[in-house]
């Protein structure tokens, strides 16, 4: 296999040549970006950045000096304990010395088992090893006492110093081992491009190197056109600047990509990479963050250090609100928090003292409210795109790109499929692409069928079956409390379509109904968003008609409607007696622990308004359905007895036309009919949905 170091070695041969500073005949181009700032790498820089060698030959010495103390004070003589000539003589008459050797008048030796000596004293010490001096006048005969004794005499000097090798050994040797395998160590490292010290301080970017075969175009991206357009500009920009300069243009520093998970934020930023000719580094934010504090600013100086080195070039940090969380806010853990230090540094490095030209930043965020105002300012983020999910052409566009590489029957129409999955996004969609590819492969067909993609949409959107028996009560109790949701549907003008009714356990629910607009909405009335509350109560009322009493199969509609009355209370000023104010704070900035700016009497009116508002739904809940109990009975007896409904089955089951059913009629959707007056046509915006 090729080296990375020549141009064969798996890097396209132009971005070889673009990295390398040639153009395309090999020879050196003019960098047509000026970056301020940035060295021109003349001979004066390079030996200003040459390493100081002065202070590594100044530790080294320091250590093995250290290293030679140690060893001479390991490698000394073992400490020995003066004792009297009387004293040894008593221990020898007691046949308790082991062993000596003499020099001249002094006698040295260890003791068969350590004694205490001075003997009789107050505080003796533990003697072991011993030293003596026998005296000039005595006339013992000393050698024939120790043989009688059995005492080794020994002829070396037991405290003689070691070989030379061994002390220079052990005197050097654990330094400079520990030396060598540090600089090995470094040097890996930096082979590796990891830095000296584990790399800490440098970026974790990959340099992304999109293959021919692979890679992600603007072809992969469906449903986000005007995203696509803001990008694909920037991707112009870069490969032809002159074209912009020359009429005083610039490029923008940042575009900031915001939505929703899985509208295509991070596949976008893939496809820039495939379509730009320029070098692209991608990183995830949290990737900035170490245990150690100030890791993060220099990981941050590294990434745009390379980038101005081959600029123009993309730089790509994917969920940005990790690090760029206003700074000051009331969990902040103060100015030298880790965070803030690489926050501050991304502000310098975007707009600062220092020109960033021919680098443009691109970024992707869930949470655009929490990001630091300086952050978002013009010349750092220039541009912030909204991807919003797809609309039901943009659904239809993704669907066709996600099954270019599965085979389809003849018959399964992908718009039928796109107008059933309303609010779904691109995620969402290839995910139901692909249960519907299992579930075929699970039946054993060689293509996908319609009945594959059904069965998909249910697992997605209901939950997967559970195999739990309900009694016959238990069963008729959630066949009367689906088709009171069903029956609403169908009664309430302008409500959505009926589309599917259950009463399989799927999920954590016993049963389900399943309603979409025909076409995508994008406000709402109050009209049609009090017939919403009135339909999910519709299980409840249905199930106090029928039965005189209520069951826990109703928590999680009243938390749906708990949630869209107040809403209009708070938020859309649907409420006379609130009347047109938002008091409620916008979705993701809500602070549990912090003041709302709501008084406590306003909160206590928004409680009694959302109270009446729910009340009055759930009474006109109650009255369509004793209304019409002759089409509640046979709806539920119908559910009962099949367990599930399709869209025409049910409108049968109640005894509506489905083209003349009183939610059609006031949409507009039956032949000859006319829209209520009040509801909008479909589409039409009239409150902010949120």
């Amino acid at each position: 296999m090729a080296s990375d170091s020549t141009p064969g070695g798996g890097r396209p041969a132009g971005l070889w040549r673009r990295l390398r500073g040639r153009n395309g005949d090999g020879q050196p181009r003019p960098a047509p970006w000026r970056v301020e700032g940035m060295p021109d790498g003349s001979s004066t820089g390079a030996a200003q950045r040459q390493p100081r060698r002065g202070g590594f030959w100044g530790v080294l010495l320091a250590a093995l000096a250290i290293n030679w103390v140690l060893a001479s004070v390991v490698m000394g003589p073992p400490p020995r304990t003066d004792v009297s000539y009387t004293f040894f003589t008593d221990q020898l008459d007691r046949s308790n010395v082991e062993t000596v050797t003499s020099t001249a008048d002094t006698i040295q030796g260890e003791f068969a088992k350590a004694v205490d000596y001075p003997p009789r004293s107050k505080d003796p010490t533990r003697v072991a090893l011993f030293t003596t001096q026998r005296p000039t006048f005595a006339t013992d005969d000393l050698l024939a006492t120790l043989e009688a004794k059995g005492v080794t005499v020994n002829a070396t000097d037991p405290d003689a110093a070691a070989p030379l090798w061994q002390q220079v050994l052990v005197g050097f040797g654990p330094t400079l081992l520990l030396i060598g395998l540090l600089v090995w160590f470094l040097r890996r490292r930096a082979a590796s491009g990891l830095g000296g010290l584990g790399g800490f301080g440098k970026s974790k970017a990959t340099l992304y190197q999109p293959d021919a075969t692979s890679r992600t175009t603007f072809a992969d991206v469906a449903g986000i056109d005007e995203v696509q357009h803001e990008v694909r500009e920037i991707v112009d920009f870069l490969r032809d600047p002159q074209r912009y300069t020359r009429l005083g243009a610039r490029i923008p520093h940042g575009v900031l990509l915001s939505g929703p998970p899985g509208t295509g934020k991070t596949l976008l930023a893939r496809a820039v990479a495939g379509e730009a000719g320029v070098p692209f580094f991608s990183i995830s934010a949290s990737e900035f963050i170490e245990a150690i504090v100030g890791v993060g600013a220099s990981r941050v100086r590294d990434l745009f250090d390379q980038a101005k080195k081959v600029a123009p070039s993309i730089i790509f940090i994917d969920e940005l609100d990790a690090i760029g969380r206003a700074r000051g806010g009331s969990f902040s853990a103060g100015g030298v928090d880790e965070r803030e230090q690489t926050l501050n540094q991304i502000l310098t490095e975007m707009d600062g003292f220092e020109g960033n030209e021919g680098v443009v930043v691109l970024a992707a965020t869930n949470r655009p409210e929490v990001l630091d105002p300086a952050l978002l300012r013009p010349g750092r983020f220039d541009r912030r795109v909204a991807v919003s999910p797809p609309d039901l052409d943009g659904r239809l566009k993704i669907l066709a790109v996600h099954t270019r590489s599965v085979p389809l029957v003849p018959e399964v129409d992908l718009a039928t499929v796109a107008a059933a999955t309303p609010g779904m996004v691109g995620a969402d969609l290839a995910n139901l692409v692909n249960e519907a590819a299992l579930a075929a492969a699970e039946h054993h067909h060689e293509r996908v069928t319609g009945t594959d993609f059904g069965e998909a949409l249910e697992k997605v959107l209901l939950g997967t079956v559970r195999g739990i028996v309900l009694s016959p009560e238990e069963k008729l109790s959630t066949a009367y409390h689906e088709s009171g949701h069903a029956l609403l549907g169908m009664l309430t003008p302008g409500a959505d379509p009926v589309r599917r009714v259950t009463i399989i356990p799927r999920g954590q629910a016993l049963g389900v109904t399943v309603q979409t607009p025909e076409m995508d909405r994008y406000g709402y009335t109050e009209t049609y968003l009090r017939g919403r509350i009135a339909g999910a109560l519709g299980g409840r009322a249905a199930e106090e008609i029928v039965y005189g009493a209520v069951t826990t199969g109703a928590e999680s509609d009243l938390d749906q409607a708990t949630r869209l009355a107040r809403q209009m209370v708070g938020r859309w000023g649907m409420s006379p007696r609130v009347g047109p104010v938002s008091v409620l704070p916008p979705p993701g900035q809500e602070q549990p622990f912090g003041p709302d700016g709501a008084a406590p009497a306003t909160k206590q009116l928004v409680d009694e308004e959302v109270r009446r508002l729910i009340e009055q739904c759930y009474g006109d809940a109650v009255q369509t359905l004793q209304s019409h109990r002759v089409r509640l009975d046979g709806l539920a007896h119908t559910l009962f007895d099949k367990e599930t409904l399709g869209e025409d089955e049910a409108y049968a089951a109640a005894g509506i036309p489905r083209d003349r059913a009183p939610a059609a009629v006031a949409r507009g959707e039956a032949p000859g009919s006319r829209p209520v007056p009040g509801l909008p046509p479909p589409g039409d915006v009239v409150v902010p949905a949120g």
